[in-house]
């Protein structure tokens, strides 16, 4: 066998194996017959004095209120196991995870996914082994610097999620709701909001048949706003004030 060929079987077989292992991971991470395993990592976006500090003050009581939150919207779905996710604090990391692609081009996008899940498998090896476990890195930003924050985003394959958020205690609650977000994309939940971050009806309201359909009393979690009227929304500020809608829940195998 030739160096091209056994080069080419390699490649394939590595495809398959990752095809297999996605396969499987978007079978059981969808089954909620027991509680999904989250895994969150914080890791500072630079060297400073106040989000060092932030980080080392975080709790997992921090993030059970996702876990809280999961179990509500749960039991309006009447979903058996009472308990969705199980969330725990992981250790910090200090190595960034590989930037997103300036172009959106697909060839770019693939590759970047291959480095992001490469660089996940590097960085949190206690969980590599745990397929059925979603991890979180939760990238914490300076609330002085006053930038505009990359985005986020939720991988399925591979059950990665990737949050940008602000080292501040005043935003800790608004980190949770992006957290649940990312979250849900890695079950199989899609972006409910248009080009301008407006919420799509009827997918991006939380209560699409309600009368009057205005203001709406709650964000749905993948639109990430509160309608107001057909032109106007408001942002959710916390999970309170956000819940999973019945498109959502049917993406994530709540409901048929």
């Amino acid at each position: 066998m030739g160096w091209a060929t056994a080069r080419k079987t390699f490649l394939a077989f590595t495809l398959l194996i990752t095809l297999a292992v996605s396969a499987t991971q978007m079978l059981y991470s969808r089954n909620w017959g027991v509680p999904l395993p989250v895994m969150i990592y914080p890791i500072a976006a630079g060297s400073n004095s106040q989000i060092s500090q932030y980080i080392s003050n975080l709790s997992h009581s921090d993030f059970s209120i996702i876990d809280d939150w999961m179990a509500r919207e749960a039991a309006r779905y009447n979903v058996p196991n009472p308990r969705p996710t199980q969330i725990r604090l992981g250790s910090q990391l200090h190595d960034l995870p590989p930037p997103f692609p300036k172009s959106d081009h697909i060839g770019w996008l693939i590759l970047w996914q291959l480095k992001m899940r490469f660089w996940a498998m590097l960085n949190s090896p206690d969980t590599f082994w745990s397929w059925r476990t979603v991890r979180i890195y939760l990238v914490l930003h300076d609330p002085k610097s006053n930038q505009r924050l990359p985005h986020s985003l939720g991988l399925q394959k591979g059950l990665i999620g990737l949050v940008h958020g602000y080292a501040h205690e005043r935003q800790t609650s608004q980190n949770a709701v992006v957290v649940a977000h990312e979250l849900l994309h890695t079950v199989g939940a899609t972006d409910k909001y248009d080009f301008w971050g407006n919420p799509v009806f009827p997918q991006g309201y939380a209560s699409p048949s309600r009368k009057p359909l205005y203001p709406q009393r709650a964000a749905e979690i993948m639109a990430g706003r509160i309608p107001q009227s057909k032109y106007a929304s408001i942002m959710a500020h916390s999970l309170r004030s956000s819940q999973i809608g019945p498109i959502t829940a049917r993406e994530i195998n709540w409901i048929e």
